[in-house]
């Protein structure tokens, strides 16, 4: 997957110095890109201040008591099903909590202690594989886009779509790829259009220690790769503190960018 995934780029903003400006630029990042890097959150406690700068924390069924996710491997247990996330190998593009009535808009993965090889994380811009499809497969994206085709979860999970149609012209995304997701057969021959163009579009970026990313969960897809050794990062899910229009602006232009 990795060699197939583009490097990413993006300056960092520091966090720990000019907190007005910080805060400020954070929204307006993910307002016209659906993302920010962040760094300088080198504790727990930094990184659950800087979260609530600019989210209500939603709780995670694996959440500690302080509202954050410590993401590490756990062992044989991360072979359940929704747990692989907190396993070593690699983990697939998806939504967080897709089976759940309203997902956490936004999320924060910060590295308190990377990999020794490998756990590199993919991120795919939901819009870049929306416009994809609309320039280079219309009818699967049309068939991705029919209500009720998608069901995530257990039981108590919910009967969905990938793309959601919005007022304004925009569309929010929500997919996942585990065993805990399931797909109407008249969908399932589209998939591999799918999964090809969040492939196309996937950036891959290692972080350091104190480093990490935002994204707005409506719009983009996150991934892992396998890794060896001990990989700890922290992550926080909520809905944000600022005004955020819901999911992204559809270009259906029928360019690629």
């Amino acid at each position: 997957m990795l060699t197939r995934a583009r490097t990413f780029r993006q300056e960092a903003c520091p966090v720990h110095q000019r907190e007005r400006a910080v805060d400020g630029l954070i929204p307006a990042l993910i307002r016209e890109r659906g993302m920010a890097m962040v760094s300088g959150l080198t504790t727990r406690e930094a990184i659950r201040a800087f979260a609530l700068r600019v989210m209500t924390l939603m709780p995670h069924p694996d959440s500690d008591p302080d509202g954050l996710t410590t993401i590490r491997d756990i062992g044989s247990r991360a072979h359940r099903p929704g747990l692989a996330g907190l396993g070593r190998g690699g983990l697939a593009a998806h939504t967080e909590r897709s089976s759940v009535p309203e997902p956490p808009r936004l999320m924060l993965l910060v590295c308190l202690a990377p990999a020794a090889a490998g756990g590199e994380v993919l991120l795919t811009d939901g819009q870049a594989v929306h416009q994809h499809l609309n320039a280079v497969a219309p009818d699967s994206l049309e068939h991705l886009s029919r209500a009720g085709t998608a069901f995530y979860g257990d039981g108590g999970g919910i009967p969905t779509q990938i793309f959601t149609r919005l007022p304004g012209s925009r569309v929010s995304l929500r997919f996942r790829q585990d065993q805990l997701a399931q797909f109407n057969p008249l969908v399932e021959r589209f998939l591999p259009d799918l999964k090809a163009a969040i492939t196309a579009h996937q950036r891959a970026f290692a972080l350091s220690p104190g480093q990490g990313y935002i994204v707005d969960n409506q719009r983009y897809l996150h991934a892992r790769a396998a890794f060896e050794g001990t990989r700890l990062h922290v992550r926080a899910l909520g809905m944000p503190l600022f005004t955020l229009g819901p999911g992204f602006i559809a270009d259906c232009s029928g360019e690629i960018g």
